[in-house]
């Protein structure tokens, strides 16, 4: 089992994701929390489409109350070419694709050439208890692909969207581009794979109309 989980939109803060979101879709994202092991925190907001009827996003930023992490941040967020593109406005950068066994989809992958990373335990707090889950995470924080090649999740308790309000704006559909052939075949079940240069391609609809949010290889540097 596959699935869309959530797409990422890096922040410089989430006080600039906040605005973002509200101009970008005419909608408020909802409080999420902190990443203790990433030395991050989030907002939320549910992309339920027929679909993919779990899916959200995820506006994350650098915590600056937190401590430094030990190892780089997810998301390639201490990149200095990320963080350079995201002070002038928040983009799109990753997505994460669900599944129910995340030890056989990591070693199909590493069987492939296509390492995804070792497995890690993560949590963070919510009021209404601890969300944990299991995650592939590169050791030096890149991402695979520059985004076309998902970061693999499991969870453990329950899910983000069992408590995020509707917002109106749903995920219709995900496009990769670049992949090699063995790795398209882990995700074309869930998103168009193509030949752009375009590392990731989010089609949304919302309160305002259609918006597309894409990733570009060159954040990469």
């Amino acid at each position: 089992m596959i699935e869309i989980d959530h797409l990422v939109v890096a922040c410089p803060t989430l006080e600039v994701g906040r605005a973002w979101c509200e101009a970008m879709f005419g909608v408020a994202a909802q409080p999420g929390g902190r990443h203790p092991l990433m030395g991050t925190h989030n907002l939320l907001l549910a992309l339920a489409s027929p679909r993919h009827p779990r899916a959200y996003l995820e506006l994350i930023a650098i915590d600056p109350e937190a401590q430094a992490p030990a190892q780089p941040r997810w998301f390639d967020l201490d990149a200095p070419a990320l963080q350079a593109a995201i002070r002038a406005e928040p983009r799109l950068v990753h997505w994460v694709a669900r599944c129910n066994d995340i030890e056989a989809i990591a070693g199909a992958l590493g069987r492939d050439g296509d390492d995804p990373g070792p497995i890690v335990a993560v949590e963070r707090m919510t009021p209404r208890g601890l969300l944990r889950w299991r995650m592939t995470v590169p050791i030096d924080g890149h991402r695979p692909c520059v985004g076309a090649m998902p970061l693999w999740i499991q969870w453990s308790s329950g899910h983000p969207t069992d408590v995020l309000p509707a917002s109106g704006v749903a995920i219709e559909s995900l496009q990769v581009g670049g992949l090699a052939p063995a790795l398209a075949g882990h995700v074309r079940q869930v998103a168009a794979c193509t030949a752009t240069d375009s590392a990731l391609r989010a089609f949304l609809i919302g309160p305002r109309g259609p918006v597309v949010l894409t990733a570009s290889g060159l954040l990469s540097a």
